[in-house]
């Protein structure tokens, strides 16, 4: 029988990739451990070593672009722990009213002081649109504007904003397209923030889950958040929407979106980034719409969320001496969700979906698409 570092080398020169090697794709590896803990863990063991400091890659967005495209996975089966794990994440609603405020505040409440440092001035944590911006700024405004425009949104509408960050996309709406917005999140210090930038605008920012909130609105949208509402749990968003929506409202939802219908997300993610997040298909979005939604359109452009990635990456880089209270070991993390997560983008295993939908059975102009 092949010893683990055999069989590691093997599958990974089946991605063209070379332990030693020179190329950008290619690895080092510093401890031998990291072969079985990558053939008995797959995708979270892989993470983890890189973690730990058992290997690097010459440009590690490269080599998990590689890994990712020629599907190395599928080469590795799953262990007993892992199928457990996925079976119980089937029969659980990893995305309940308790789990989705903890799983919003592990992630969005570790700090400001690192989003302040890697994001864009307004700090929107989402895709910026690079049809014709030259950086990060301006994508993101870019973004914003985009979905102002394919809102239709106008003067004394009421805008809710799901899932609102720190508040930059209802300042945008507020100041640019004179709206009233309600803005939502779970996580503590996003509202924090948000409420201290719209303080001077008709924007009303709560702590709150998508599923409590009440009211009526002209337009809903959510940018970055259906990713964390969970398979389980699409159609009672959708329910919900259609319930704060007016007749003849509006909404839009910016989401990345898999290629596959998933129950369950990536098992390194879910444990160290967005703990119950699971990126959904355009299959999943559209059974979860049926019947009581018009989609009027779906606009992909995942390709631009590999050059927002890179940025946050780039910006970060530049800014951890300011944070030392961020250790090696958090930084390694950060780089291999960034990176690699930039690598779901360049080899089209993610989508970047902005769809636009519509109350069912309602007579109304023809949507016009706007790019």
């Amino acid at each position: 029988m092949a010893d683990a570092e055999s069989v590691g080398r093997t599958i990974l020169a089946r991605a063209g990739v070379t332990v030693g090697g020179d190329a950008p794709h290619d690895i080092a590896v510093h401890d031998e451990r990291f072969y079985d803990r990558a053939l008995s863990d797959r995708e979270l063991g892989l993470g983890e070593s890189y973690q730990e400091g058992w290997w690097d890659a010459n440009e590690l967005d490269e080599f998990l672009t590689v890994v990712q495209t020629a599907d190395l996975r599928s080469l590795v089966k799953p262990n007993l722990g892992m199928a457990r794990a996925a079976l119980g994440a089937r029969v659980r609603n990893q995305q309940s009213k308790r789990r989705a405020a903890a799983n919003a505040q592990a992630h969005y409440d570790i700090g400001n002081d690192l989003y302040e440092r890697m994001l864009d001035k307004r700090m929107i944590y989402s895709c910026g649109y690079w049809r014709e911006a030259t950086d990060l700024d301006t994508a993101q405004e870019a973004k914003l504007d985009l979905i102002c425009r394919k809102l239709g949104l106008e003067r004394g509408m009421r805008l809710l904003d799901i899932g609102c960050g720190w508040g930059g996309f209802a300042q945008f709406a507020a100041e640019r397209y004179d709206v009233h917005v309600t803005g939502i999140s779970p996580a503590r210090e996003q509202v924090a923030v948000a409420r201290e930038r719209t303080a001077s605008l008709p924007v009303h920012i709560e702590q709150i889950d998508y599923r409590d909130v009440d009211g009526r609105y002209d337009r809903i949208t959510s940018i970055g958040m259906m990713e964390h509402v969970g398979p389980k749990n699409l159609g009672t968003l959708f329910a919900k929407c259609r319930e704060l929506l007016d007749p003849d409202g509006m909404m839009l939802h910016h989401t990345i979106g898999s290629n596959d219908w998933k129950t369950v997300g990536d098992p390194w993610f879910d444990k160290y980034i967005f703990p119950g997040g699971v990126l959904p298909s355009l299959g999943q979005i559209a059974r979860a719409a049926e019947e009581h939604w018009s989609i009027e359109d779906v606009h992909n452009f995942g390709p631009d969320y590999d050059t927002t990635l890179m940025e946050w990456h780039r910006n970060i880089s530049g800014r951890w001496h300011e944070i030392p209270h961020y250790d090696e070991r958090f930084r390694r993390t950060w780089d291999y969700y960034l990176l690699g997560s930039a690598a779901g983008f360049r080899s089209r295993s993610a989508q970047l979906f902005q769809i636009v939908f519509t109350p069912a059975r309602q007579r109304r102009d023809v949507y016009r698409a706007i790019r």
